[in-house]
């Protein structure tokens, strides 16, 4: 069991999303937090575009979601929301499937203009599918270096990714206790 699962909704194998993934990865491990990455890319799309929930792949899915104590989505902006692959995958998840998790959103883009696609798109998807969303982090392409180890190159995005994640463990070891004291 992971305490939190990683999801990239990129299509594409070697995006930007995916690397802030690893990002959050590294600062999770450091703080002693198991993860699990998950990736659209993952998916049969056979399976997403029919909506077989009872798949092997979404059965694992649901499993992993379920057992997790936290949830970071990463994806890219498509026309000023989220691309629909990741739709799919939100279209075949129980409409619980988030309920008691606490998700920070995080999404790129190729421009400040649509930074209002987590506001308006994927934010509420997730309280939708019953999740409590932190505040999120939109980061554009000049922030990013693919190519480089720490991919973020804009020091105000590092700072907002680090404070972010922190949040998330914070939310979950508060839970942790409230359970026990509860």
């Amino acid at each position: 069991m992971s305490d939190i699962v990683l999801l990239s909704g990129s299509p594409a194998v070697h995006s930007g999303s995916a690397r802030l993934l690893d990002v959050s990865k590294s600062i999770l491990d450091k703080k002693g937090y198991t993860t699990t990455k998950i990736s659209i890319t993952d998916m049969p799309l056979e399976d997403l575009f029919y909506g077989r929930s009872m798949s092997p792949a979404f059965t694992d899915f649901f499993k992993n979601v379920g057992r997790a104590k936290g949830i970071i989505i990463s994806t890219p902006v498509y026309k000023a929301s989220y691309p629909g692959v990741l739709k799919l995958l939100f279209d075949i998840c129980p409409m619980d499937v988030f309920k008691g998790k606490t998700v920070l959103p995080i999404m790129t883009g190729g421009t400040p203009v649509h930074l209002l696609a987590l506001e308006y798109a994927l934010k509420p998807l997730i309280s939708l599918l019953k999740g409590n969303t932190l505040d999120g982090v939109y980061v554009t392409d000049d922030q990013l270096d693919k190519q480089k180890e720490n991919p973020i190159i804009d020091q105000e995005i590092s700072k907002r990714i680090q404070v972010q994640v922190a949040e998330l463990c914070e939310l979950i070891q508060h839970k942790v206790i409230n359970q026990h004291h509860g």
